[in-house]
């Protein structure tokens, strides 16, 4: 999948070489210096901006001659740079089990899937308020890498979601919007049925009972 405009421009720039040499693990000072041909003091101004991004942080340290160096890594937060191709690869993966599933055992396996994720996040909204834990499934839904809101809509309460991480699948597929109903479902604790338009432009939507 080609890089998005900000991001082509944020991995060409000598900050995005730097993340990238960090992608493949830990780097010095003097290593991401000799890497890049830039002096020491160049290397730790850049290191230092990528710091205040949330995107690197010192990770340890390793020997040198006169003194210890300090390591650094990326954050999490990082990962979100560099190009996915998730959609791509879950249309893949849902059109070969599609010859060996029937369509209930497809659907089947995509709610599934949206239970397995929903389950790594019960603890964090047991207890809490209908809002609360429609406010945490909005969260779930942007740290998967979509942008949804909670709207009221003539009597209905839905959540609209744009940037679908899985929009390329859905096209072929319409079964995967399963999966965030599933996890959404079990996260609200409510029933949510999916009523998302799969052609010709995705868009996202799912009505919380």
């Amino acid at each position: 999948m080609k890089p998005s405009g900000w991001r082509k421009r944020i991995l060409e720039s000598t900050r995005g070489q730097i993340l990238q040499l960090l992608r493949k693990g830990e780097q010095t000072v003097n290593d991401l210096a000799a890497a890049l041909q830039l002096t020491d003091n160049a290397v730790r101004a850049h290191l230092l901006s990528l710091e205040r991004d949330g995107l690197v942080h010192q990770s340890g340290t390793q020997p040198g001659v006169r003194k210890p160096h300090a390591t650094y890594a990326l954050t999490a937060d990082a990962e979100q740079i560099f190009p996915k191709a998730y959609g791509p690869l879950v249309d893949l993966i849902l059109t070969v089990l599609s010859r060996k599933l029937n369509a209930s055992e497809l659907k089947t396996g995509m709610r599934e899937v949206g239970r397995k994720v929903a389950n790594e996040h019960l603890a964090e909204v047991k207890g809490k308020t209908r809002q609360q834990r429609i406010n945490a499934a909005l969260r779930i839904l942007s740290d998967l890498g979509g942008a949804a809101r909670f709207e009221k809509s003539e009597g209905k309460h839905l959540i609209r979601g744009h940037g679908c991480p899985l929009a390329a699948a859905t096209g072929r597929h319409p079964e995967a919007c399963l999966i965030a109903e599933s996890l959404l479902s079990q996260v609200i604790g409510a029933p949510v049925k999916e009523r998302c338009t799969h052609q010709p432009v995705p868009s996202c939507c799912f009505e919380i009972g």
